[in-house]
């Protein structure tokens, strides 16, 4: 036979026996992607290669390691641990290393004050979220799980963002990764410090009276949440249109749910890039009246105030306000 026809014939053997090599090769792998992403959660959490869903799997918090850290029940029965994105609050069995958190003297006196604020971190945590049921969402520049196994989350409860409100009321530093939430985690932490709100009392080397750090403000947040007292009750972020160009379609409402009038002169909102609004003296809400915040300009009256921003503020991808009183003292917060 010709070279060239030896050389055919064994090219086709060659492939045959591949093919028939790898033929089971094709189905095995495809029967094993289809089991990673209709794997239901389990022991090993969400699966790794399935995208969370818009809203995030929700979940009931059954136990509080410490302020960052839970277990949680999938409603299947099967639990899992999570520690919580962007977020460090100060350990409560180990020790603390003042180095960590900027400003806070390495001293007997500071590594005393962070392990306090580490105990109102878990404190809180077990206040808000322990037996709630919560959504969880992940974050695309993170892996899905950390060293220790743990998957990696944000918590959604009630509306609001709670890694964000950890470095809100001063109860967490913002842990340095490359999380998507970084720039607005950062903006509240600044805040945070420069009020020497929660931790950064510690500075001092001491930890603030507690009806002067955000733990004790934990029941004001609750009581707006039942009803009593003023609230955050709209957030209109998409304005028709144009955003740019209807700035006044952008708007936060505060809704008055107590028996009493309430002066808000020099209380404050701001949003989570740090952007604040201070109300002017004589503003008033009246109990059950409602009072809207344009982000525009225009002229304040007893139910409409302006902001008198010149762009577009409010963010249409998810928003948090949070509303201070003229003390500083956190009020309400609300979430898209």
């Amino acid at each position: 036979m010709p070279t060239r026809g030896l050389a055919a014939l064994a090219c086709c053997i060659l492939l045959v026996v591949a093919g028939c090599a790898a033929e089971p090769a094709g189905p095995s792998t495809a029967a094993t992607a289809d089991a990673t992403e209709t794997a239901p959660p389990g022991s090993g959490g969400t699966p790794v290669t399935a995208a969370p869903p818009a809203d995030g799997p929700r979940v009931t918090v059954v136990e509080i390691v410490d302020g960052d850290t839970f277990r949680f029940e999938y409603e299947n029965g099967t639990t899992d641990t999570a520690r919580l994105l962007g977020v460090d609050t100060p350990e409560v069995y180990g020790e603390n290393s003042p180095d960590e958190f900027e400003g806070v003297p390495d001293t007997d006196a500071g590594r005393s004050c962070l392990r306090e604020y580490g105990d109102r971190a878990s404190a809180y945590a077990r206040n808000r979220l322990l037996g709630q049921e919560v959504t969880l969402a992940f974050d695309a520049n993170e892996p899905r799980r950390g060293y220790y196994d743990r998957l990696l989350v944000y918590v959604h409860d009630d509306g609001g963002s709670f890694n964000y409100a950890l470095i809100d009321r001063g109860l967490a530093r913002v842990y340095d990764s490359s999380f998507e939430r970084g720039d607005t985690f950062y903006a509240a932490e600044e805040r945070a410090m420069q009020a020497g709100r929660g931790l950064w009392s510690c500075r001092d080397g001491t930890p603030a009276p507690p009806g002067e750090d955000e733990t004790t403000a934990t029941a004001t947040v609750t009581a707006t949440r039942t009803g009593d007292g003023v609230v955050v009750s709209r957030i209109h972020a998409d304005a028709e249109g144009a955003d740019g160009e209807n700035l006044n379609d952008e708007y936060v409402v505060l809704t008055n749910r107590g028996d009493e009038a309430v002066d808000l002169a020099g209380w404050t909102l701001s949003d989570e890039a740090g952007f604040t609004y201070e109300f002017p003296e004589g503003t008033t809400i009246a109990a059950g009246a409602t009072l809207t915040l344009h982000v525009g300009s225009g002229e304040d009256t007893e139910t409409d105030l302006y902001w008198g921003r010149s762009r577009p503020t409010l963010n249409n991808d998810g928003e948090t306000v949070t509303l201070r009183d003229a003390s500083g003292a956190l009020v309400a917060e609300r979430s898209t």
